[in-house]
């Protein structure tokens, strides 16, 4: 898997790593603008206003249109090709609003970085996510994430 996450024992935060064959300013984009979120995530944007403060909320459905997962945020801070800090909290589930830091380096004109580190609540909410599919299913994400970059290279 080409995204790294790694979860040091005892912590109650993951730092995820990835590196993107698309250059910084691409892969910001794809986090802000509302068509290519729903693209690459295979979801459907219900509400998005990526400013600070603003909001957002998301479901992905099943092939006949029900509700499999929702999930919705505040923005906190996002500035422009840079960083965006936003909460982030999965609906109908027992866990509690996490607070995620991205940051977006680029590594040259054609590759980038994403920089995350998500806080939880406790070491114990941590590792319950760590335990579901978790780790597979960001990965499988971000390698959507990269084809749909590729594709407006």
């Amino acid at each position: 898997m080409k995204t790294q996450v790694n979860a040091e024992k005892g912590k109650q935060d993951l730092h995820i790593i990835r590196e993107f064959k698309a250059p910084a300013k691409l892969l910001f984009k794809a986090y802000i603008d509302p068509s290519l979120f729903e693209e690459w995530m295979g979801t459907k944007l219900v509400k998005f206003d990526c400013s600070p403060h603003g909001s957002y909320r998301f479901e992905t459905n099943d092939p006949s249109g029900n509700v499999v997962f929702s999930a919705n945020g505040t923005f906190h801070e996002v500035i422009l090709n840079e960083r965006i800090t936003r909460t982030f909290e999965m609906e109908n589930t027992s866990f509690p609003v996490q607070l995620e830091f991205l940051e977006f380096e680029g590594l040259s004109t054609q590759t980038s970085k994403l920089n995350m580190q998500i806080l939880f609540r406790s070491v114990a909410y941590r590792d319950q996510l760590m335990q579901m599919p978790f780790v597979q299913g960001l990965n499988y994400a971000h390698d959507r994430l990269e084809e749909v970059l590729n594709q407006r290279l």
